[in-house]
């Protein structure tokens, strides 16, 4: 089963963090100001959970099915998700399969498959993982944020957690991420289920494209001074944004 934490009681939050990160990532928010019961749940081959698929087709319904294993563990009757980047991916299938999902909240994240670029893309950084995957993780996360010369300190952070992951995990997870379908229209046909957290300087999600696959801005957040890692950048609006979506 996959490492998990439970802090606090109430309504019940499920926090699924991003790719080459791990539960930890939600510290750096005050959630106990959301009044809920929080579980924290670290993806398969990332902090402390362990890569259990061996299979050759890499799947985020993998990671969604082995987090359902989790909530049904801890006979969880009704909960809201919020996802981190690849963690959002996993919201949106726990979403759909799961009746008990209420609301999927993704936090620079996206809700459509990936173009054929990025599906090269994906299987490069697949490949990198085994023949330099630390200077990999040091040139990725720095450019994760809008502005990293102001998060030296949390950089480090991550860079240190990341390093810790094997080759085999990131390059799954890369994968995985590569295969993934598209929930466009399950997304905008749903805004009082699904909410969507952007940085504005997000270097990996374009801010003018997220916009035109949306029907209305009803479900959209944007933060202005964030960029892929909001959380961070702009702790305390995401955390206001969090109040209004799920309180």
């Amino acid at each position: 089963m996959l490492h998990f934490t439970v802090e606090g009681e109430g309504k019940t939050l499920v926090f699924l963090h991003g790719f080459l990160e791990s539960s930890s990532m939600w510290s750096f928010l005050q959630l106990n100001q959301l009044n809920s019961q929080s579980i924290f749940i670290d993806l398969p081959g990332h902090g402390k959970s362990a890569l259990t698929d061996n299979s050759e087709s890499p799947s985020i319904d993998f990671m969604a099915k082995e987090v359902l294993k989790v909530l049904n563990f801890l006979q969880i009757e009704s909960y809201s998700v919020i996802g981190h980047s690849m963690g959002g991916y996993v919201a949106i299938l726990l979403k759909e399969m799961d009746s008990r999902c209420k609301k999927a909240v993704l936090v620079n994240s996206n809700f459509w498959e990936d173009t054929e670029q990025k599906k090269k893309d994906r299987i490069r950084v697949a490949e990198i993982a085994f023949k330099a995957k630390k200077k990999f993780i040091h040139e990725a996360i720095p450019n994760l944020f809008g502005k990293p010369e102001n998060h030296t300190e949390e950089i480090d952070v991550l860079i240190e957690q990341a390093l810790k992951m094997a080759p085999e995990s990131i390059a799954y997870s890369a994968l995985a991420m590569r295969e993934r379908k598209d929930y466009t229209r399950e997304v905008t046909e749903n805004p009082t289920e699904y909410f969507i957290i952007h940085g504005k300087l997000d270097k990996l999600v374009d801010t003018d494209f997220l916009k035109s696959q949306l029907k209305s801005d009803e479900n959209l957040f944007i933060i202005e001074n964030a960029g892929h890692m909001a959380h961070i950048e702009q702790s305390d609006e995401v955390i206001d944004i969090l109040k209004k979506i799920l309180c």
